[in-house]
């Protein structure tokens, strides 16, 4: 049997963008010889459509695109995921489905039994759950078709089970001689690795061959990486999809099908991988074409700079040097000869005689203090000022260049270096930023070496360094790591062999700077817990771990 895979890349809402990709992916995938063709979860309206489930006419453009696409089908049957009504009473008004549509027409659905609501996903809210599955019978067959998290609870693999039920177990026992599942899996680092051999574990314990789909592309924060499976009934790999890109995949199901080594690139390319596509498709999504950032010299901004001329081309990336009276030399040469390297589009627009007036325009009000946070902060939003001037002028998206260490503790500004629209390094670890840029300079140098090796600084006070007020950063990404992703409390960290007085202002940074991070731009996930709509921490709250 040839099973054809349509590891294509959706747009939330975009119904007739979607169904042109998608039949055309179609046509193409029978032309290689496919027999029977599948598509990702909820492909025709995009994943996560979220509080637009809400709306009724949107549930309504989701039909008739279903409807529309099945007349454009032929004798090879494609499987489909979509938004179905559910009719039964008491329960939540949708489903999340898979359609079969064959010769013009919808021949066989089937409902999502398993709902995630964890982390980034809230299927709970919308969503009624399949109460019973059943195999799909084709060409003398039984196919068992299930939808994403469906597959997701081997008892085998996982330690700890989220449900009761496990919908490939119920097939199997119903006759099913291969599992086919239609995905729309989030990445974060080393998700490929644990999906690829959470799968395979279930095709070696059930024995049978299995092939999932999965959603390429990006939506908001959430990046997907494609990577769709197509397994024997050892577990042995037969093809694995491009990562973070789309692809179409025909694959035989004979006997004497090769099989294939599972081989993923380095950590390092698949982060820049995920978040260039990211960056692009939030950019295109939105409506824009083109983006500007500030640069500061530093390894951020000039990593931001080199994400957005991958996903965009040099010729769309306006770099913006705004030196004030903190402002190093080394600041200027060194975003200068970045964006030489990249090919950008580079300007210089001094903020210092702005700075001055506005100093003078408070100097009655700020006589009797010494300069603090204040002064240092008006140059940050002197910046943001001046980048969103330039946005609106030009219609390009402004990027902020902040990284995870720093959203993490507060070190960020306001209004001021958290102006933007998107974020794209903001759940990325300082010292994971300092081993990106080292990839990106492995064949030749794109970030000046200066910006790798000098001491990271605001340049907002005189001699100013990131260490002056923050712990080392391997220190400081160590208990990040521990107390925001791993969610471990104070005392096992400091019993980890941290010293307590770190970990307590770190802790206590992290949980002060609540505020700010709920005003931030949305940033690009590719971390199993990123700040933002997977950790959903109360601003207005007085909890503190016991000392």
């Amino acid at each position: 049997m040839h099973i054809g895979i349509l590891q294509l890349n959706s747009t939330i809402g975009d119904f007739t963008a979607n169904r042109q990709k998608l039949v055309a992916g179609y046509e193409k995938a029978c032309a290689l010889g496919a027999e029977f063709i599948l598509a990702p979860e909820l492909f025709l309206c995009g994943y996560p459509p979220r509080d637009l489930l809400l709306r009724a006419d949107f549930i309504e453009a989701n039909l008739v695109a279903l409807n529309e696409t099945a007349k454009q089908i032929g004798a090879v049957p494609l499987c489909i995921g979509y938004v179905d009504r559910n009719s039964e009473k008491p329960g939540r008004a949708l489903r999340n489905s898979a359609a079969v549509l064959q010769n013009g027409k919808i021949i066989w659905r089937t409902h999502k039994s398993l709902l995630p609501t964890y982390d980034v996903f809230d299927e709970d809210r919308y969503f009624e759950p399949a109460k019973k599955v059943e195999p799909f019978e084709f060409n003398g067959r039984k196919l068992g078709i299930t939808v994403c998290e469906d597959i997701w609870n081997d008892e085998d693999f996982w330690p700890d089970r989220l449900y009761r039920r496990d919908p490939i177990k119920e097939l199997v026992s119903q006759g099913a001689e291969m599992i086919l599942n239609i995905s729309a899996s989030p990445w974060h680092d080393g998700k490929d690795r644990t999906r690829l051999e959470m799968l395979r574990r279930v095709a070696r314990d059930e024995k049978i061959p299995l092939v999932q789909v999965n959603l390429v592309g990006a939506n908001d924060e959430l990046i997907f990486d494609g990577h769709s499976v197509v397994l024997n009934a050892r577990g042995e790999l037969l093809a694995l999809g491009k990562g973070f890109a789309e692809e179409i995949l025909v694959v035989d199901f004979g006997k004497n099908s090769p099989v294939q080594k599972n081989e993923f690139p380095l950590r390092e390319q698949q982060i820049f991988s995920a978040l260039s596509l990211g960056l692009r498709d939030y950019v295109h999504k939105c409506g824009f074409k083109s983006v500007i950032l500030g640069l500061s010299g530093g390894i951020d901004s000039a990593l931001v700079a080199v994400l957005a001329a991958d996903a965009l081309g040099a010729d769309k990336v306006f770099g913006v040097a705004m030196p004030a009276r903190y402002s190093s030399e080394g600041s200027l040469t060194d975003a200068e000869a970045l964006a030489k390297n990249l090919g950008i589009r580079y300007e210089v627009f001094p903020i210092e005689p702005v700075f001055q007036s506005v100093e003078k325009q408070l100097e009655k009000a700020f006589a009797n203090f010494k300069p603090n946070e204040a002064e240092e902060n008006v140059q940050s939003r002197l910046r943001g000022v001046t980048l969103m001037a330039l946005s609106n002028k030009f219609g390009a998206l402004v990027l902020t260049t902040g990284n995870k260490s720093e959203m993490a503790v507060g070190y960020c500004t306001l209004y001021g270096d958290m102006n933007g629209a998107l974020a794209p390094i903001a759940d990325v670890l300082k010292t994971d930023i300092y081993k990106i840029a080292r990839w990106v300079n492995r064949e030749r140098e794109i970030i000046p070496q200066n910006s790798i090796s000098k001491p990271p600084s605001a340049e907002l006070r005189p001699g100013q360094k990131d260490q002056d007020s923050l712990p080392p950063y391997e220190t400081l990404d160590a208990i990040l790591d521990l107390y925001v992703v791993k969610n471990q409390g104070k005392e096992e960290i400091i019993s980890g062999g941290f010293d307590a007085a770190v970990v307590n202002d770190v802790i206590n940074k992290i949980n002060f700077s609540e505020y700010k991070r709920r005003q931030a731009a949305p940033a690009l996930k590719i971390s199993s817990r990123a700040f933002g709509m997977g950790r959903r921490i109360p601003i207005a709250q007085r909890f503190r771990a016991s000392k």
